[in-house]
């Protein structure tokens, strides 16, 4: 729960702010409970506030889906740069780890929403097109930096950076589809043997 909703309504300074709780909030409970039926008015309900309040602030549900999915990736880069800092984990282990947690059964309707909301934006949606903006670019400089300061060429670091999220994507979109845990696996151990033996 994130309060009562008249929190918001302490003036247009905290818009901002109680916006990014609300996302926040929503995120938490589409990874606990998925996607299945989801309404702004069950949403609401079932994080303080009512659905006109999230009206309000995102202007309908297609737009708070697409700030889910946006706060979701950051989370994931997030996630990433902590594992990056682990003392002693190797950046394969960290790559390891981070698979992990992207295919884990529970977030399975959240990879979902991600690849419906993208399917969307590159459809011409208006409420998703902003989803595009940072679906590649805000992956890439995090996983460049990281390749360059291990003294990769930074064009090299580019694309491969690239071709590791393209990797991982598809191979998200695969198990969705198949099913095939042990196959999607089994494919990531392979590039990760692949991606650093190259390096």
């Amino acid at each position: 729960m994130v309060g009562s909703e008249t929190d918001g309504e302490a003036g247009p300074g905290r818009d901002g702010g109680r916006r990014a709780q609300l996302v926040n909030a929503a995120v938490d409970h589409v990874v606990a409970h998925g996607i299945a039926d989801l309404s702004l008015r069950g949403l609401g309900a079932a994080i303080g506030v009512s659905h006109r309040m999230l009206i309000h602030y995102f202007g309908s549900k297609e737009h708070l889906l697409a700030e889910i999915v946006r706060t979701s990736e950051q989370r994931q880069r997030d996630v990433l740069s902590r594992l990056r800092l682990e003392p002693g984990l190797s950046p394969v282990d960290a790559a390891r780890l981070l698979w992990q947690q992207l295919t884990d059964p529970r977030l399975a309707g959240h990879e979902r929403l991600f690849f419906e909301i993208y399917g969307q934006a590159l459809r011409g949606r208006p409420e998703a097109t902003p989803v595009l903006e940072g679906l590649v670019y805000d992956w890439l400089e995090p996983l460049v930096a990281a390749e360059v300061a291990t003294g990769t060429d930074p064009t090299v670091a580019r694309n491969r950076a690239r071709l590791g999220l393209a990797t991982v994507r598809g191979l998200l979109l695969d198990l969705l589809a198949t099913g095939d845990r042990e196959g999607v696996d089994a494919a990531m151990e392979d590039f990760l043997r692949l991606y650093y033996d190259a390096k």
